[in-house]
């Protein structure tokens, strides 16, 4: 490889390095922090948080920005040995580094066409990894002097002499450890809100010591004024609401059958009203920067929904929840008229639109930044928390009323 070809290879490959790390710590925040916002999130259309949420964000449960960072180690571990090794076997890595580029630059045009005609959204960072993975490829592809046929058998040749070699063999194992290690420990999407359990059945009951605590924890907080009527119900929960955000999922997924068991064991005792509070600066003035691309075309839908009942209403929130991840403004349109029979949405819109900014307003008054954020009796839980805990609080209240 000539200097200036090895030269380019590094520039590429640290870049790479670069853009994937970064991809992996915008990814990793997002998980732990749903309300993260990354220096890449500029617009509706410039936006890392759009697709690292994505299906296309991960790839078998593995963050494809941690793959990437894997990728370009690889690759850098193979320029670092082309430095070192005997002449015949450094002469063997542009092949490897074209093969993996190869490899690397059919995965890059699928997640390109993910990006921009699927989501229509320009992640910056992962760009930047476009950019370095096409010019490791024209780069390594212009260094290889000798038929890629013959590659297989220089890989056996050269990997005989490396299993020989103790300095080989310990950076291979500290890659290999390193790789394992981060895949592992990186944190799961299912695993970023502790509220997705499912029924109540499947819990496990809370011993006396830990519902002692709940209570005293419970008792200890202040209660804000919730200008919600509850109807005549003991307990009021009120929730504030985002479509495109995962916890808001889960807790939309666990605690439905804690609701239902209440709405059977103790009909009209408990009243659940959810309020909306996109991440959109369209209908939120609170948010600067637009997180969620879709929220308050989500908020109006389920609105409308609801005017034809709450079933039919219901049918459509576990769509857009389900959806969640690659709901588009024309998504939600869609799914308004295939799911709730919605012919009017675009005529609604702008009327509906004033009811979320009221709720926005409400819950900028309550002192609500994220979401969910949920009022238990005034009692304010944000991000929701875990389903046995938040049955507990429920049943607590309930028998406080009935002393």
């Amino acid at each position: 490889m000539t200097p200036r070809r090895r030269l380019l290879s590094w520039l590429f490959a640290l870049l790479g390095v670069g853009a994937a790390s970064a991809s992996s710590y915008v990814h990793y925040q997002l998980i732990r922090n749903p309300d993260y916002t990354s220096v890449c999130d500029i617009s509706s259309t410039v936006s890392c948080t759009e697709a690292y949420l994505s299906p296309y964000g991960s790839l078998f449960g593995v963050p494809v920005a941690l793959l990437g960072l894997l990728f370009f180690a690889v690759v850098i571990a193979l320029l670092v040995a082309e430095r070192r090794a005997d002449p015949a076997m450094a002469a063997n890595v542009p092949g490897y580094v074209f093969a993996l580029s190869t490899i690397g630059l059919a995965f890059t045009l699928y997640m390109a066409y993910a990006a921009f005609f699927v989501l229509k959204a320009v992640c910056l960072f992962c760009v930047l990894t476009y950019v370095a993975v096409t010019g490791l490829f024209i780069v390594s592809a212009a260094a290889t002097s000798y038929p890629m046929t013959t590659l297989p058998r220089r890989a056996f040749t050269d990997l005989r002499i490396a299993l020989r070699s103790p300095l080989a063999l310990t950076a291979s194992g500290m890659l290999l450890v390193g790789a394992v290690s981060a895949v592992a420990f990186f944190p799961r999407e299912a695993s970023s809100s502790s509220s997705t359990a499912a029924a109540p059945a499947a819990m496990v009951a809370l011993t006396t010591e830990q519902q002692s605590e709940v209570e005293r924890w419970f008792d200890a907080q202040s209660r804000a004024i919730v200008p919600v009527d509850p109807g005549g119900a003991a307990v009021l929960i009120v929730k504030f609401n985002d479509y495109q955000c995962p916890p808001c999922r889960g807790t939309h997924e666990g605690y439905k059958p804690i609701l239902a068991k209440y709405a059977s064991q103790a009909p009209g005792k408990v009243r659940f009203v959810s309020k909306d509070f996109p991440l959109e600066p369209e209908c939120n003035p609170s948010v600067q920067r637009g997180v969620h691309v879709a929220a308050c075309e989500a908020a109006v839908a389920v609105r409308m929904a609801r005017e034809k009942g709450e079933a039919v209403a219901a049918k459509l929130e576990d769509w857009l929840f389900a959806n969640q991840a690659v709901l588009t403004a024309a998504m939600v349109r869609d799914g308004a008229r295939q799911v709730a029979g919605i012919e009017d949405f675009d005529a609604r819109y702008a009327r509906m639109l004033e009811q979320i900014k009221a709720d926005t307003a409400l819950g900028g008054l309550l002192g609500v930044k994220s979401t969910p954020t949920f009022f238990v009796n005034g009692v304010k839980i944000e991000g929701g928390m875990e389903p046995r805990y938040f049955d507990a609080v429920i049943g607590y209240e309930l028998k406080k009323t009935s002393k």
